[in-house]
């Protein structure tokens, strides 16, 4: 089935299709632009419902339980178009492994978030990738408050099912809470 839904998302890469997904952890459906297909992770330019790109996502290949074309694909892309939304262009962000996504995205964007699904589906992890060592990522949190931990927490990688970079929520908490001291 995975072998399946990864050419069925290279397919959508390649036609550049506006897509709609349903993921087992999710009762909504998610709808985006796909800009890379790895071995184990795809790389969505998220289309938000109020019709403008909100950032990028990393899904496991193994967790869509369906992926069409999106069916109001004409709509959605005319008011991006009124809007003056463009499809952004894939980031540096490498798919090769979860450590390398997880180091790439870090890299690239101030704040990360991971969703460890399976184990709690309710909470998210923002912060800063610290480093990875021995299966587990040190991300270094900021709360909802915008004020940082003083020290990394880890986590294995091996939970981690989504992970999402670039959003409002995560740039809106990066323009208040800033850096962390610890750098």
């Amino acid at each position: 089935m995975a072998k399946g839904r990864s050419h069925q998302l290279q397919e959508m890469l390649s036609q550049r299709r506006l897509v709609r997904l349903y993921r087992r952890f999710e009762e909504s459906w998610v709808h985006g632009y796909v800009l890379n297909v790895g071995p184990k992770f795809f790389l969505l330019a998220v289309v938000s419902d109020g019709f403008w790109f909100d950032g990028f996502e990393c899904f496991r290949i193994s967790d869509v339980s369906d992926l069409n074309p999106d069916p109001y694909t004409a709509f959605v892309e005319a008011a991006l178009q009124m809007r003056g939304e463009r499809v952004p262009r894939k980031p540096r962000v490498k798919l090769t492994s979860t450590e390398d996504l997880l180091l790439s995205a870090g890299h690239s964007f101030p704040l990360v978030t991971i969703h460890r699904e399976q184990v709690d589906s309710h909470v998210c992890h923002i912060g800063r990738v610290k480093h990875i060592h021995r299966g587990r990522v040190a991300l270094l949190e900021i709360n909802p408050d915008a004020s940082w931990d003083s020290e990394p927490m880890e986590y294995r990688i091996s939970e981690i099912t989504r992970v999402n970079f670039g959003r409002d929520y995560e740039n809106a908490l990066h323009l208040v809470g800033g850096d962390p001291n610890t750098d």
